[in-house]
């Protein structure tokens, strides 16, 4: 999956810059006709300055570090008071599990249910959870007027990426969440859990995922009424899973393997859970519906099923690649 703006029937009309970390992926980058720039996300005077060259800046990188939120959005206000005109901010939260998230510890499957159409409802989540500074001081710069914000939140992702970015060794194929666990559940020889894990995450394919940013791109530039700013949340998800259903797809794949002792999971120790994730995020709920997606025109294809026959391919995938980090 990569979000293909390059192949479009307005592609000549566009100009892509890309800023990445290395010379060697610049290089592979070009090849692909996509000027770059080589640097990164924490040097925020060349985010600044790269944003205040841009009328649409997408915000792929780290969710998280609020300088370089506030350098492109100083870059795209500069922008916006030498031409006039209002520039777009993509953002991506690399998981809406993390601003979401509850204290469940697998116990439970929560009751409450996010909904991206639902400003208010968005807007009762803690300055303090996860990601959340950070698209507070974007959603006050639409406020202010001087640039029009949109803010992705895709779910648990899964598949493997396949496309050109991945062949010339530039994108990364795999997500993080499901990848961590099977390595986890490989180093202890059991698939696992947190708690009981009956906690809830929503789910959604890399692919449909890709789609999503272009669908908002249409809509963005088709449609003035699109919502942006506190209304500019859009969730990536279709369909749900308990994380106890993860644990047991892994576990099956193991014993077929050879790798697993037994087709049901069994729940991480605390020494476990610290060991290999730090926390218990992976026993959090964090439920949503992407209702404002679909409302621009996103229509996912993949669903649940989809993610848990995914499983046993992720399992043999992962005997051929580097450990996936969820600390």
């Amino acid at each position: 999956a990569r979000i293909d703006l390059k192949n479009r029937s307005d592609a000549a009309s566009l100009n892509f810059t890309a800023l990445v970390r290395s010379a060697e992926k610049a290089a592979k980058l070009k090849q692909l006709g996509v000027k770059t720039v080589v640097g990164s996300h924490t040097d925020v005077a060349l985010v600044e300055k790269l944003a205040y060259e841009a009328d649409v800046v997408l915000s792929i990188a780290d969710c998280d570090y609020l300088p370089a939120a506030e350098a492109f959005l100083k870059g795209l206000e500069y922008r916006f008071k030498d031409t006039g005109n209002v520039p777009i901010l993509i953002h991506t939260v690399n998981h809406c599990a993390g601003v979401l998230i509850d204290n469940a510890a697998g116990a439970f499957a929560g009751e409450t249910i996010y909904d991206d159409a639902n400003p208010d409802q968005i807007e009762t989540l803690a300055p303090s959870q996860p990601h959340r500074e950070v698209d507070l001081a974007i959603i006050k710069a639409d406020k202010e007027g001087y640039v029009k914000t949109y803010i992705i939140l895709p779910s648990t992702i899964y598949g493997l990426a396949s496309n050109k970015l991945v062949d010339l060794g530039i994108q990364n194929p795999h997500s993080i969440q499901i990848p961590a666990l099977i390595d986890a559940s490989l180093s202890r020889g059991q698939g696992g859990m947190v708690g009981q894990g009956k906690n809830m995450w929503p789910n959604v394919h890399i692919d449909d995922v890709a789609d999503l940013y272009i669908v908002l791109y249409d809509s963005i530039k088709n449609n003035p009424a699109t919502g942006h700013g506190r209304e500019g949340f859009y969730f990536g998800e279709n369909g749900e899973h308990t994380l106890y259903q993860i644990g047991k797809a892994i576990s099956e794949a193991l014993v077929e393997i050879g790798r697993g002792n037994s087709p049901e999971p069994t729940t991480f120790s605390k020494e476990e859970v610290q060991k290999y994730f730090g926390s218990n995020y992976l026993g959090t709920n964090s439920r949503c519906r992407a209702n404002r997606s679909r409302a621009i025109g996103w229509k996912p294809t993949k669903t649940t099923a989809d993610m848990l026959g995914s499983i046993k391919l992720e399992v043999a995938d992962s005997l051929h690649r580097k450990p996936v980090p969820l600390r």
